[in-house]
């Protein structure tokens, strides 16, 4: 199951994909987690999608990680007479809360709390931003709009508002049954939607309570006005391209993009670049040359991992979209440069102990010409500290606890192996040598460099480092 790439892939699965057969080969070629979105399909479809996951997991012997994507709040407008009107650049239009369908000058905006937070001048974009209106006057029963991109405008459109707080809980009433869903089910990755303050992260975390790791989907641009906490508070970032370029001008997409990547690179947290990779295989089996160079730029800018959404969920080809997405990934990272620009954005190590041992692992494995990077951990934050480094050799992440496995699924270069926990030093190398062999990362005389805390099974306390050639121990 070793992969020959470090990068991984996220791949959401949909009615395309759900049997166990598709999923058996979407991992074969290349998925890594699989992503169930909460905003389609029912609860009895999500719970035979998980069960046929974890029924390849144990077919193939291998962590597969599986991550719940939350709807969040959907703020829509309500219905038309007509189905449709046609708005005029300039005109003015009225949203308010009568329930009574639509007519050309008004319709129903069931949301109070947009009435709370808008004031003259502010915009509201419908349709994902094919029309623009601004306010004019918030009567806060009602509000008075100049039209100003027109086109037509149909029943139950999206509404986005750019610029302003929303008093809006990340979480809904569907949300909160649908997290509880997921955590009975066993999910390892909840990705919360509508993050808009450090508030929202905390509020999830107190309900999850460390029984799955949280991601923070980042789609609303005043979330990167408190990135850094969002960060620290998140097990794991999501960039929602899609979204953001809604609420947003597409031309500050890539370098918010870039933003977000090295911020997560600099405190060590996983982060996923989505929507719209390889869009065009929805329909055709082949990207176009700007999809490819699209993932390509996200791998070269040291990316956890890149994510499929209805390219494998409902799309015509979803194996060869996964395929395709292998294929790019590994093609990058085999091109000198890619090496040369992971190394130019690497961080500086904190001042901690554990943050000492990494950074001399990554030195040591590279003076060495080291096979592999074996970790020991509980939580995964030895492994994840490794993975920090972005070091020249591949990481073994070798855990008692299958959860933490999985997890580690998400994250740069990692091989997650769940096995039993060691009990001395001894036992230590021993079993480092024999999985890395084992699982084809090391031949017998290669070296590899182990980290790991003592006492064994202690989370957070990576103080050990030891060198170790296979068939041989090296004191």
């Amino acid at each position: 199951m070793r992969r020959r790439r470090l990068a991984k892939i996220v791949a959401t699965l949909g009615p395309s994909s759900r049997d166990p057969e598709t999923i058996e080969q979407l991992f074969l070629s290349g998925a890594d987690t699989f992503r169930l979105n909460f905003s389609h399909g029912s609860h009895e479809d999500h719970q035979l999608t998980f069960e046929h996951i974890r029924q390849v997991e144990a077919k193939l012997n291998h962590p597969i990680g599986i991550m719940v994507d939350l709807q969040g709040p959907k703020l829509r407008i309500g219905s038309f007479q007509n189905d449709k009107i046609f708005l005029q650049t300039g005109q003015e239009f009225v949203f308010d809360q009568d329930l009574t369908l639509g007519t050309q000058e008004r319709v129903c905006l069931p949301h109070p709390e947009i009435y709370s937070a808008l004031k003259m001048g502010d915009s509201i974009l419908l349709d994902d931003g094919l029309l623009k209106m601004e306010v004019l006057q918030n009567n806060h029963t009602n509000l008075i709009m100049k039209v100003i991109m027109g086109g037509w405008l149909s029943n139950r459109k999206g509404v986005n508002i750019p610029g302003s707080l929303l008093p809006l809980s990340a979480l809904t009433a569907k949300d909160r049954v649908d997290l509880e869903f997921g955590l009975k089910l066993g999910a390892d990755w909840i990705a919360l939607s509508f993050v808009q303050k450090p508030e929202d992260i905390e509020e999830i975390k107190s309900i999850v309570n460390n029984q799955a790791g949280i991601i923070a989907k980042l789609e609303k641009p005043l979330a990167i006005e408190h990135l850094e906490s969002i960060i620290a508070l998140s097990d794991a970032l999501m960039v929602a391209r899609g979204d953001l370029g809604v609420e947003m001008p597409p031309e500050d997409v890539p370098t918010l993009q870039k933003r977000i990547i090295r911020a997560c690179l600099r405190i060590g947290k996983p982060v996923i670049i989505a929507t719209q990779m390889l869009d065009s295989m929805v329909r055709s089996p082949t990207p176009t040359r700007a999809e490819a160079s699209d993932v390509a730029t996200a791998v070269y800018d040291g990316v956890d991992a890149v994510m499929l959404s209805a390219e494998s969920a409902s799309g015509a080809y979803p194996v060869e979209a996964v395929k395709m997405m292998d294929r790019i990934i590994r093609r990058v990272e085999q091109d000198p440069f890619y090496r040369q620009e992971i190394d130019a954005h690497r961080y500086e190590s904190g001042e901690t102990t554990p943050d000492a041992i990494t950074s001399a692992a990554r030195h040591i494995t590279q003076t060495i010409r080291a096979s592999a990077i074996v970790t020991f951990t509980s939580s995964g934050s030895t492994t994840l500290s490794a993975a920090r480094e972005r070091p020249w050799s591949p990481i073994l992440g070798i855990t008692p606890f299958v959860h933490t496995a999985r997890k580690l699924t998400l994250t740069w270069g990692v091989h997650p192996i769940f096995n039993q926990d060691i009990q001395d030093i001894t036992d230590m190398v021993s079993t480092a040598t024999r999985l890395a062999k084992e699982h084809g990362f090391s031949e017998v005389q290669d070296r590899i460099v182990i980290t790991a805390g003592i006492p064994f099974g202690t989370p957070g306390k990576t103080n050990l480092l030891r060198i170790a050639r296979v068939g041989i121990e090296v004191t």
